[in-house]
Parts: C-alpha cells; structure tokens; sequence
C-alpha cells in the first residue's frame, strides 16, 4: 500500500463502542429474556424474544460470522443455557450479593454508555462537504514519486558483476536474466519486476541506488543489501496521487465520526465534576474505549 492510500484510509486504531452483548458465547445477558417480541424460545414460561436472537445474529454477521440457522441455534442453544443458569443463581440468592450487585451496575452503565453514542452517531451524521473538505486537506499534503523498477538479487559480486557486462552487451536481456539468475523468488517470475513503490519501502541501500537512475537506465555497480547484491533497472516513475474521493469516502467518513464521537465524550468528562479516592482528577482526553464492557 502507498504512502497516500495509507493516509487516506487511516482510521482510529480500536473500534468505538462496541455494544455490549453481541457474542451469544459470553456477552450475552440475562436480561435479554425482557426484550419484547414474539419469544424464539422460553425457559420455565420466561420467553427469550425472537428480537434478542435477531440482534445478537445481525452482530454477529457484522463481525464476520454467518447469519444461518445454524448459528441462530447455537444462539437459542446459549440463551436458553445461560437462563437455566442464572434461575438457579437467583434461587440462591447470588443477584443480591455485592459483586453481582456491582458487576450489574457496570453492565447497565455500558448499555447505556453505548446506546448514547449510537444515538449521538445517528443525530449527528457526518455530511459530504465535510468528507470532501478532509479529502481535500489530506490531498494538499500529498507529494512524492513512486518508481516502478526491475531488479535482479545474487549472492555474490562477482555474479552481479557478470550480469552487469551482459546487460551492457544486451540491455534488453534484464527481464530474461533475472527469471534465470535473481534469488528473489517474489519477482524472479516476473522478470524482476517490482511493480510501483515508494523509495521508503525499500532498503536504504536499495533506495539510494534507484533514486539516482534515470528512466531505462541500470545499475552499473552491483547494490549492496542486506539481501545480497542487485541490478536495478529503473522503468518508470510518476507523482504520488490520492486515489479517488469515492474509493475512500466510507473510510474518511467513519473516521469524521470516531473524531466527533471523541470530542463529544471529552466535553462530557470535562464537565463532569471527577474525584478518585477523594482526589479531583483533572479532565482529560476520554479514550474511545471509555465504555466499560
């Protein structure tokens, strides 16, 4: 990937606020059996509504795992399972001890926690002008030149040498010697061809070399790398380009929102009056994480 369509289509490094109950493995919570809707299932005459086993399906597609009936069972399966259980923990009293107590609390702070900042996303959409206007920043910042290259990679100098004093013989021969002679078995098959790059991409070494090629041009002293010794035939170059508003639109603007969403999360921690073990603690910047889970 290019240095531009890195830019481009860099996002926040963690998902936003993931909400909470989306893996019937373990996420899923007992008051799952209050949702309304027609029941899917019922353990001892409490139902576990269809719309519980359709949320927890649909996230679960969106993280890559099919949406059959297969997986819809093994929901049922879960759901079912972690009822019988937990009617067995409230026969004994478990959901008043402090821990359970707690640990409840946490959970309906990070419903709730997470239901804001999907109503806060839903109420403020991140418009095209927007999305365009932070294209158009990222794309004035853009410069630089790719190359496009062949090279061949031997073991040894003298080998190098070798090939150099036929290219000079046979410039055309360098696609033909490096299926024969390159140990670069990624381009070997290619003819040595490495395709587009930016310098940064390569070794120091390497880099230098084709910086210093003219268009149709060889390397007449073998490069030394790290990797042994190359001939490098430069065959082209051009200027960095951003690729197309459209190819990267979802990215720039999913990236808008986790921005506004942080902005809004740091107004709520700033004004809120914080005191940990009786010492105020000064507003900071509220991860994106901020939610407990």
């Amino acid at each position: 990937m290019n240095p531009t369509r890195t830019a481009l289509l860099s996002t926040a490094a963690a998902a936003l606020l993931a909400v909470a109950g989306c893996s019937p493995a373990g996420d899923a919570k007992p008051a799952a059996a209050a949702a309304s809707g027609p029941p899917a299932a019922s353990v001892n005459g409490k139902a576990i509504s269809q719309s519980t086993v359709d949320l927890i399906a649909k996230q679960g597609a969106a993280g890559g795992r099919p949406d059959s009936p297969e997986t819809r069972k093994a929901i049922i399966d879960q759901l079912t399972l972690q009822m019988v259980v937990a009617d067995e923990a409230i026969k004994k009293g478990l959901d008043k001890s402090p821990e359970v107590v707690d640990q409840l609390e946490v959970i309906r702070q990070s419903l709730l926690a997470n239901a804001y900042v999907q109503d806060y996303m839903k109420t403020n959409v991140i418009s095209d002008d927007a999305v365009k206007a932070e294209y158009e920043r990222i794309k004035a910042t853009i410069s630089g030149t790719q190359y496009k290259a062949r090279h061949i990679l031997v073991a040894k100098e003298a080998e190098a040498k070798e090939i150099i004093a036929r290219l000079q013989k046979d410039p055309g021969a360098f696609a033909k010697l490096a299926k024969e002679k390159s140990r670069d078995t990624g381009s070997k098959a290619e003819g040595g061809d490495l395709g587009w790059f930016d310098l940064q991409g390569m070794v120091p070494e390497f880099g230098v070399a084709v910086s210093k090629l003219d268009k149709g041009t060889f390397t007449t002293v073998p490069v030394k790398t790290q990797f042994g010794y190359h001939v490098i035939l430069l065959e082209d170059t051009r200027p960095v380009e951003a690729p197309p508003l459209e190819q990267v639109k979802p990215q720039l603007s999913q990236q808008l929102q986790q921005q506004a969403v942080k902005k809004q999360l740091d107004s709520l921690k700033a004004a809120a009056k914080i005191e940990v073990a009786g010492v105020p603690v000064a507003a900071a910047s509220a991860p994106a994480s901020a939610v407990a889970k």
